[in-house]
């Protein structure tokens, strides 16, 4: 099972919408805090290409941010590309 990481910051209310239909789908995942980490988050962009947050991650696939969380959701796929 890949482990599900989303990358956030405090103002964001994106960073809300995923993670709260995350919970509703009772995926479990990290969530770690980029407000104050600068360099985390330029160094995720390089990374990952993706200019915003939420940075949801599961492994090492970038699933997207809460848009592609929730058009996942909308296709019945979510729980399969998370959890498998």
């Amino acid at each position: 099972m890949p482990k599900v990481v989303i990358y956030t910051t405090t103002y964001c209310p994106h960073c809300r919408r995923a993670k709260e239909l995350l919970k509703r789908k009772e995926i479990h995942f990290q969530e770690i805090d980029l407000t104050e980490d600068h360099k985390k988050r330029e160094e995720l962009q390089e990374k990952t290409g993706w200019m915003t947050v939420p940075i949801i991650m599961a492994g090492e696939e970038l699933i997207g941010g809460a848009d592609e969380l929730y058009a996942l959701e909308a296709e019945g796929k979510l729980e399969k590309k998370l959890l498998s």
